[in-house]
């Protein structure tokens, strides 16, 4: 089952029932971050350990540290010594985004819908689709598996993760592995396959900043004492240069991967209005990938509509630091306090709160594992080699995969495309380049084991 052709033919077989269960995956509402659905992400979690017990795994939902449940489920390679064969963890994860709005979707989000060349629903990609494609490489190998698979199917991933390093310290025995495949990111675009090896980290951070202990007429008193509004627009005024650059001294910036981002392109899938000019200096990638980005994710001040006319006592903003690979979160939140206690203005009062953090990823993506992959995924998408991608947001887990396993060789790949909408509204699945994910892990699997 190792030939190309041979796994095409075997998936075309396979896809229907494949298809049929990432349905029945999405129609559950394993929104993690909602209370109110936790049994459906403890449904989720039994409808995963269900579909890898019946490939012949044995399979759990366990925790940590009151974590939400994941899903273990181990199988020894059916070929060859499992001995001596190599092991593979293989991650995804079962938990998704709320759905929002309703009424910005073309279909209900819980109810998996094809249209047109996708497969429409929240987590039909991000990430139940990395399960799906787990599924369809071990289907498609069946009794000629020839590596050992650990599968690990996290709960909580789009809630921070936060339980997952106590998990990788209580499980560590059962997760240990040659190779871990990541099926959490994306590929390059339609038609052309990515691995990704780089992730800007994460620090959030709540800033108050206070200028009277209440609102005064600003009449009265406009002119001479300073607004809170005022005084945090200055601050966060200061966050940027003229060019757009991030000011906040300290951080790391690095090289990226040189690798074209056409203009047209990058205004189609940010959604730039016409006469947007770009921020910053350098490439396209390194502003998306290896440079910091700071941006206002969140503000608290009066409304517009009804607000009195007074001078506002404090106002506060969410600040969203993404961290450049090569740098720390602690190093990045310092140099982000430092800076906001230098620019506050006028002798104003400030707080400055760490919501939360974490950590950039610089992947070294060589080796063997790395060229196997590499081939599969050349062959699986005809002839086109896979881009070495650098993603601008943020999966910290990956880091604490790195510090558990350091001796693993980490592979970052996935099955969303530039168009997915993964958190959005109208998130979806590309049929086809989903179908070449399943193709490529089978073949990352059989060729492993030589």
């Amino acid at each position: 089952m190792t030939s190309i052709d041979a796994i095409r033919s075997r998936l075309t077989e396979l896809m229907p029932a494949i298809r049929a269960d990432l349905e029945d995956l999405v129609r559950i509402e394993s929104v993690s971050a909602d209370p109110a659905r936790a049994a459906e992400v403890q449904r989720s979690a039994e409808k995963t350990r269900e579909l890898f017990a019946a490939e012949g795994f044995e399979a759990q939902i366990l925790s940590a540290d009151g974590g939400a449940p994941a899903v273990v489920a181990t199988k020894s390679a059916t070929q060859g010594d499992p001995a001596a064969a190599k092991t593979v963890l293989l991650y995804a994860h079962h938990d998704v985004q709320p759905e929002n709005d309703h009424s910005e979707w073309i279909t209900a989000p819980f109810e998996p819908t094809e249209v047109g060349d996708r497969l429409y629903g929240r987590g039909a990609a991000d990430d139940k689709a990395g399960i799906a494609a787990h599924l369809a490489a071990l289907r498609i190998l069946g009794d000629e598996l020839p590596v050992n698979v650990v599968v690990f199917v996290e709960g909580e991933e789009e809630v921070g993760s936060d339980s997952l390093p106590a998990f990788l310290e209580a499980y560590k025995d059962q997760l240990e592995a040659d190779v871990i495949v990541i099926a959490d990111s994306g590929n390059w675009d339609i038609g052309v396959p990515a691995l990704t090896t780089s992730l800007r980290g994460l620090v959030r951070a709540d800033v108050e900043v206070r200028t009277l202990t209440h609102a005064v007429h600003s009449g009265m008193w406009g002119g001479l004492a300073p607004d809170a509004l005022i005084a945090l627009s200055r601050l966060i005024a200061s966050l940027h240069d003229d060019d757009g650059n991030v000011a906040v001294q300290g951080l790391h910036s690095g090289p990226a991967a040189d690798v074209d981002y056409p203009e047209e392109r990058l205004r189609a899938e940010s959604g730039a209005v016409p006469g947007i000019e770009w921020i910053g200096s350098g490439t396209a990638v390194e502003r998306l990938w290896t440079k910091p980005s700071l941006s206002i994710t969140g503000l608290d001040a009066p409304k517009v509509d009804g607000a009195s006319n007074t001078l506002v006592a404090a106002a506060r903003a969410k600040i969203s630091l993404r961290v450049a690979p090569g740098d720390t979160a602690a190093n990045a939140a310092e140099c982000l306090r430092k800076h906001v206690e230098a620019n506050v203005p006028w002798g104003a009062e400030h707080t400055f709160t760490i919501v939360d953090t974490g950590e950039a990823t610089q992947i070294d993506a060589t080796g063997p594992a790395y060229d196997v992959a590499r081939d599969a995924f050349t062959q699986a998408w005809d002839g086109t080699a896979p881009v070495d991608m650098g993603v601008g947001g943020s999966i910290p887990f990956i880091a604490a995969f790195l510090e558990a396993f350091p001796q693993a060789s980490v592979l970052v790949t996935g099955v969303e495309d530039p168009d997915t909408r993964a958190h959005g509204a109208n998130e979806g699945l590309h049929l086809a380049e989903f179908e070449r994910v399943c193709v490529a892990e089978a073949l990352l699997l059989a060729n492993l084991a030589r």
